[in-house]
């Protein structure tokens, strides 16, 4: 992106997937990167405990705290703004991102899907939905994709993907343990691409560069 990629992460839960992306920064493994700010929807968040303690500037910030959404949007591109973020990454954010804040950051909004994209996508298709449907499917192999944000649900362009192979013995709870472990591992390596520049986003394409 030839600048320091400036992020905001957006988590609704316990923060896991902030803890690696963090950890990863920390070590030096996602040089030219920062995280700069984290949001959440919910005030008892792991995410926001984990941000407070490690020094990063939080946010509890919740559409019915707003006398309307027009207010509640202006609030968060303010913050954004604020804190200087280039760059939005969700992890476990469980609200849908309005339309203004999309368009403002376009194309530098990342998410993680517990599956492999298309498939096991869509509204409903979140946590241990995706893992319970994965078992029901009787499917050979499951995995993780770290996609572009768009209008739609879990739509927006691949930019990584790694599968793994579902056990005939899984559960949907071993089974969502051992995704969660290729998250860890998946989201960081995604951003340290986008950092170094490696990741080319046009209306019609995307081109990873290894």
């Amino acid at each position: 992106m030839g600048r320091t990629l400036d992020i905001a992460v957006f988590g609704s839960g316990r923060g896991s997937n902030f803890q690696a992306i963090l950890d990863a920064i920390q070590q030096g493994r996602i040089p030219g990167a920062r995280i700069c700010l984290v949001v959440s929807n919910n005030a008892r968040a792991g995410i926001l405990e984990i941000a407070r303690s490690s020094g990063v500037p939080a946010e509890h910030l919740s559409e019915k705290a707003f006398a309307s959404e027009t207010a509640f949007v202006d609030y968060l591109l303010a913050t954004l703004r604020k804190h200087s973020a280039n760059f939005i990454v969700l992890a476990g954010y469980m609200k849908r991102l309005h339309q203004r804040i999309i368009e403002a950051y376009r194309n530098r909004i990342i998410n993680i899907h517990p599956a492999l994209l298309p498939r096991y996508g869509g509204q409903g298709m979140y946590g241990m939905h995706v893992h319970e449907a994965v078992i029901a499917a009787r499917e050979r192999f499951s995995g993780a994709t770290v996609h572009v944000v768009d209008e739609q649900y879990d739509h927006g362009r691949i930019i990584l993907q790694r599968r793994i192979p579902v056990s005939p013995d899984d559960s949907s709870e071993s089974l969502a343990a051992k995704v969660l472990k290729i998250e860890h591992e998946l989201y960081p390596e995604a951003i340290r691409m986008f950092a170094e520049g490696n990741v080319e986003i046009t209306d019609n394409d995307v081109a990873v560069h290894y």
